[in-house]
């Protein structure tokens, strides 16, 4: 199928974030065929009349705790410490297999909401296979991009065994839903099991994300020499929550072909440190956007793009003002796109990559009159703006409206789930 989206403010992001202006994006069979000014018409295509709106890459989100939809600003106001205990301790115990389809489901709906085509889902709630079966199922139905890493819950000797059996049920062929592992890591498990945990993403050949660097400058430092002293740093590994690495480590992780998740929001209400955005930029290392956890953060890229811009602007001695909205964008959209393993599939409009596109209306008060559009973007869209979305082609959201779903059913399941969750831990 064509789709020809016409009469764009068409915004790019590879290699760098570019305004290409009035422009046309053409999409055959799922992927960017052409972008320019005034394509040809194609007999039969669908078009997709974009007047008054910026046409450019979905965003990706490079992890979130998907499953937690269903207990939202339940812990607005905690610590790190306080999260582990009320949401880890307490109320992940609960949840039923249905609780963490209810919640996937939700929240990936919710991440193509917003405009949000890429997500890995770092799913800690696996706690039998049939958790694991809800969860990937809800992100195949979701019609999201998705990777799903896989964290195991069960006793740590039958990590591999069940890792294996993940992969071969459910990844087994391509789709828009692939794996990766999200290892717990020597920073918060014992060193055995997190050689099993990066053992199993080599013999899989799989991507690791994993918690590390967010514990303190002692931790984060014995952590990466774990990595290094047992050969591990040859794997693709994301460092989540990187805030506590000197900048010679972070040299050395980009040496090393890592790259960093930065949650801002996150980092900075629970007290895991300042985050590392422009430090790990300037070392070389791809660097993405995410929001963790909406138990006590919102569940838009557009609020991350805004906390990160200002954060890093804000440093002590005007140090950060340097970081530009082009840059933040870039980290939301193609850098995202790379650091979950998916740089040469989404995250831009280059012709052959998958068609992961967002319509934003500035037809508002709030984006009227823009004269940067990759500024108006980043500093003055929000959720309201985003008119249009298509994952690989297909239409998923349209005229502010998601397709495929009944939102309200939806809804209705989430809401029971969490009365249910919440309830049985007070």
């Amino acid at each position: 199928m064509t789709i020809v989206i016409r009469n764009g403010i068409v915004v790019d992001t590879e290699p760098q974030p570019v305004v290409i202006g009035a422009a046309d994006v053409r999409i055959e069979g799922g992927k960017i065929a052409e972008v320019g000014p005034g394509l040809p018409d194609v007999p039969g295509a669908e078009v997709i009349d974009a007047s008054g709106m910026i046409v450019m890459p979905g965003f990706v989100d490079s992890h979130r705790h998907t499953w937690q939809a269903g207990i939202r600003a339940v812990a607005p106001d905690m610590t790190f410490q306080g999260y582990l205990q009320r949401i880890l301790g307490e109320l992940a115990p609960g949840y039923r297999p249905e609780d963490v389809y209810a919640g996937n489901l939700a929240g990936a709906l919710e991440c193509l909401d917003a405009g949000i085509t890429t997500l890995l889902d770092w799913s800690h709630v696996q706690f039998t296979p049939a958790h694991t079966e809800q969860a990937v199922r809800a992100l195949h139905e979701s019609g999201i991009r998705a990777v799903f890493g896989f964290c195991h819950g069960g006793p740590p000797e039958g990590l591999v065994e069940e890792g294996r059996r993940v992969h071969d049920t459910y990844f087994g062929t391509s789709g828009l839903v692939s794996m990766a592992v999200a290892a717990l890591g020597p920073e918060i498990v014992g060193e055995e099991h997190a050689l099993d945990e990066w053992r199993l993403a080599r013999e899989l050949d799989l991507p690791v994300t994993a918690h590390l660097g967010g514990h303190g400058q002692e931790s984060a430092a014995s952590g990466l020499a774990f990595l290094r002293d047992n050969g591990l740093l040859g794997t693709r590994t994301t460092y989540v929550h990187a805030n506590h690495y000197a900048d010679d480590h972070l040299k050395f992780i980009a040496d090393s072909g890592g790259s960093v998740s930065v949650s801002p929001i996150d980092e900075m209400t629970l007290g895991i440190g300042y985050p590392v955005s422009g430090r790990a930029r300037a070392a070389g290392i791809p660097t993405s956007l995410s929001v963790d956890t909406v138990t006590c953060a919102p569940g838009d890229m557009f609020s991350l793009m805004r906390t990160a811009f200002a954060l890093e602007r804000g440093r002590p001695g005007g140090e950060g003002l340097g970081f530009t909205t082009r840059d933040v964008l870039r980290m939301a959209t193609i850098e995202g796109a790379e650091v979950v393993g998916l740089g040469d599939v989404t995250g831009s409009l280059r012709p052959g990559k998958q068609a992961d596109v967002v319509l934003l209306r500035t037809g508002t008060l709030g984006m009227a009159a823009a004269q940067d559009p990759i500024g108006a973007v980043v500093l003055n869209a929000g959720t309201d703006a985003v008119d249009t979305v298509l994952v690989a082609g297909r239409v998923v959201k349209r005229d502010g409206r998601l397709l495929h779903h009944d939102v309200t059913a939806v809804l209705a399941s989430l809401t029971e789930s969490a009365a249910r969750v919440t309830a049985a831990s007070s």
